[in-house]
């Protein structure tokens, strides 16, 4: 941008370094300072910070161009992101989108000529229960309508601050519709750890694999075992990682462990710390979820207070621990924990990383380190403040304890709902009051598509597992539809590092999209399902092979949200190509639209 002096630039660049002992780890906290005073990254920035770093200029600008909320251009002064969830599409979010633009006079992602404001679309921000939602400047506003647009419209056409908006735009409902024995009772800062200084680590890691308790991001480990493997390693440290980059639409549970519960969330992670030896932890929080930071610090600002973390934890000369918080700036890739370390370490996003050796051996900066998911830090607490029996005596024999359920869409009740372990689906639908149900997408598009004859499936490891997401839909949706979201939601997150993934969910959402406009045919299904089986086998790491999910369940559960597209002309065909349509770009290129530059 020709209005930025470059000496300026390069000084402030160069304090930013010196904020963080220019450590290339903390690339990514540095690039959003950046972004946060220009509204963008300018070039002069990145070669600033290759220099001071001591990184190629190739580094900083290929980490700067891989997170989705990062930009190499300006953006408006009121940078809008609406929530691309299909949950949210449902909810009106297209039509509300383009009344904005129109209001605005502003095209999609391209900033207004006075710069005022920016437009776009982003990945589903954790509000599915409260949307349409979107995020200004970083800030999520929810359950958006025409009137309430038209009053932000005028906002930003007077320049209002963001700070003087109205107060209650910004307030998010945690929607805690049921609670159990993690999200039922108080808690008191300090007591699990108090409890486990008093056993010692041994009995506390003990009790941890009595009460079953395995991680509450997907796979399922049993912590204890990861904690054991971990503290076993040989090594001068260790360190603790709570991955909070909930990026799977649909779902919002650790948003809400984090707005109402982050103490026992921190005490989960001193905890872990104590029992592995480690000394130091990060909170790698989504960028979608950047509003929650500062309650987030002050939490921790309280738990150092009180002697919570720091130096002699509760009195104990040898129980040193503090957390990090880590932004995350828009890659769903990160929540698979390879890829987190790698962006923690101020890299690419990717899951280049190889296993074994797995994290608990060679994690970050290549040191023994535990990944765990916010649940799952907080649950630990709560079994060692309660004890191991009353945990173990929930749920089934492989899947003991409570779940958290993030449930959205056609349901009476949408919001957060604990459950014991071994729930069916039906149970969950008559809890949150969904009725005429067609399908339920369980853990989001990388999960699974259950159908009615499937609702009295159990939600636990051994039958129907969950990552917490719970996404309803109604007999009057189009779930061809659901699939074009999820299509497009796995173009726009995959990390790019292995061909089968990068090029081919670009190939199933050319083939969905096909279909979707009527000019597809049962060739298209049989290609979808060749592709697919391609994609899930082929793929480097598990986004890839879980990217067709989606379409596998739909063409085998509900084939007819294809078939019903396919359009049969005059002669008995079906077409599959638009040769009138595949003219346009040569129209637009030769400025022709006479009629001899159509067809017919």
């Amino acid at each position: 941008m020709s209005s930025l002096d470059i000496t300026t630039v390069r000084t402030a660049v160069q304090a930013i370094t010196q904020t963080y002992n220019k450590r290339p780890a903390d690339l990514m906290q540095m690039l959003w300072r950046v972004q946060e005073q220009y509204s963008y990254i300018p070039n002069i920035a990145i070669e600033t910070l290759a220099g001071e770093l001591n990184l190629t200029y190739a580094h900083v600008a290929g980490v700067a161009g891989f997170y989705s909320f990062f930009h190499n251009s300006p953006r408006g002064q009121y940078d809008i992101l609406f929530s691309d969830n299909i949950i949210e599409h449902w909810q009106g979010k297209p039509e509300l989108m383009n009344y904005l633009l129109k209001k605005l006079g502003v095209e999609l992602n391209r900033p207004r000529a006075d710069g005022r404001v920016t437009v776009g679309n982003t990945s589903c921000i954790g509000m599915s229960d409260q949307g349409p939602a979107i995020l200004v400047n970083g800030h999520a506003l929810t359950r958006l309508s025409l009137s309430r647009i038209d009053e932000m419209a005028n906002l930003i056409e007077q320049q209002i601050p963001l700070t003087d908006w109205p107060r209650e735009w910004f307030t998010i409902a945690t929607n805690i519709q049921q609670t159990g024995l993690l999200l039922g009772h108080p808690f008191v800062s300090g007591e699990s750890l108090k409890t486990a200084l008093a056993q010692g680590p041994d009995v506390s890691l003990t009790q941890i694999g009595q009460a079953g308790l395995r991680g509450c991001g997907g796979a399922g480990f049993k912590t204890e075992v990861k904690w054991k493997l971990c503290r076993n390693t040989p090594s001068d440290q260790r360190f603790v990682i709570c991955n909070a980059d909930e990026g799977e639409p649909g779902t919002f549970k650790d948003r809400v462990l984090l707005q109402k519960y982050a103490d026992i969330v921190f005490e989960g992670m001193t905890l872990c710390a104590y029992i592995i030896g480690a000394k130091r932890g990060f909170l790698y929080l989504r960028g979608e979820y950047r509003f929650l930071l500062p309650e987030l610090q002050a939490t921790l600002a309280k738990r150092r207070q009180a002697n919570l973390l720091g130096p002699n934890i509760l009195g104990n000369p040898n129980l040193e621990f503090d957390i990090e918080i880590h932004l995350g700036a828009g890659a769903y890739i990160c929540g698979a924990e390879t890829a987190l370390i790698e962006s923690l370490e101020g890299k690419r996003g990717t899951a280049c990383r190889k296993a074994p050796p797995y994290p608990v051996t060679q994690g970050y900066l290549n040191q023994p380190t535990v990944v765990n998911n916010v649940e799952t830090f907080a649950l630990a607490a709560r079994i060692i403040t309660y004890g191991a029996d009353r945990f173990a005596e929930l749920g089934t024999t492989q899947s003991k304890g409570t779940k958290l359920l993030s449930i959205s869409g056609d349901c009476d009740k949408p919001g957060i709902y604990e459950f014991p372990f071994g729930v069916t689906v039906r149970e969950v639908l008559a809890a949150c009051g969904a009725r005429e149900v067609q399908a339920v997408q369980n853990a989001g598009p990388a999960g699974i598509c259950v159908s009615p004859a499937e609702f009295d499936r159990k939600l636990c490891f051994e039958d129907l597992n969950t990552t917490g997401s719970f996404m309803i839909f109604n007999q009057q949706r189009d779930l061809l539809e659901m699939a074009r979201n999820f299509a497009q939601f796995f173009v726009h997150e995959t990390c790019g590092f292995c061909t089968p993934c990068r090029v081919g969910t670009g190939l199933v959402q050319g083939l969905i999209e096909k279909i979707a406009q009527g000019n597809g045919s049962p060739a298209e299904l049989e290609e979808l399902t060749e592709l697919s089986h391609l994609i899930k086998t082929t793929s480097h790491c598990g986004l890839g092979l879980t990217a067709t999910n989606f379409v596998q369940d739909t063409l085998k559960k509900f084939p007819f949200i294809y078939q019903k597209h396919f359009k049969l002309n005059t002669s008995g065909l079906t077409p599959t190509f638009n040769l009138e349509a595949s003219l346009e770009a040569a129209r637009r290129l030769t400025q022709r639209n006479d009629s001899e530059a159509h067809l017919g």
